[in-house]
């Protein structure tokens, strides 16, 4: 069991049916009554962020979160097949658990499955990943004002803006926390 005076930053409680990672919190203790700990915390499973006060004595059972390194290996249908690189394990995961990083990985990708009491619930692409661009407007010579981008589709179907240099069939390094152009490969 975990106290809130005892948060930290990154922590994952059991909180009302719910887990819940914290993300930011701050001891208070104004003049007048009793100290409190206000907290900024974040649901893994559906991604809400809420903000929340809390007692320092509060108590919350510590959520155990597993992480497994897998390989994404194809899609059939609305669901995504990944195999576990120690155990030839192959595990089927919805759409709604990988759409986020989905659009980064192409097959035999790597990528970091999350599990909680040995179920699947999210999907992280590597930080960084080169893919191909199969579809983007030329650019224009002379065209060289600064910063001027151009939208680019690579193979896994993502879009994002490129510098007008990008032609078809360059390799891209992205950034997949924030999906954007880092430099060609």
């Amino acid at each position: 069991m975990v106290t809130a005076g005892d948060f930290k930053k990154g922590l994952t409680v059991e909180w009302e049916n719910g887990i819940w990672t914290i993300v930011d919190f701050q001891h208070v203790k104004p003049g007048k009554g009793a100290a409190f700990v206000r907290t900024k915390i974040k649901n893994i499973i559906t991604g809400a962020v809420i903000e929340r006060s809390f007692n320092p004595t509060d108590k919350m059972p510590k959520a155990i979160i597993e992480t497994k390194e897998m390989q994404y290996l194809y899609n059939d249908g609305d669901l995504y097949y990944f195999m576990d690189t120690e155990t030839y394990e192959q595990l089927g995961l919805a759409k709604e658990q990988v759409e986020d990083s989905i659009m980064f990985m192409k097959e035999n990708t790597n990528a970091t499955v999350r599990f909680y009491k040995g179920a699947p619930f999210s999907v992280e692409a590597p930080f960084f990943v080169e893919l191909e661009v199969i579809h983007t407007e030329p650019g224009f010579k002379g065209d060289t004002a600064s910063n001027t981008t151009k939208p680019a589709t690579v193979e896994t179907g993502f879009t994002l803006q490129v510098p007008l240099f990008i032609e078809i069939g360059d390799k891209l390094k992205i950034d997949t926390r924030v999906g954007e152009y880092l430099s060609r490969a």
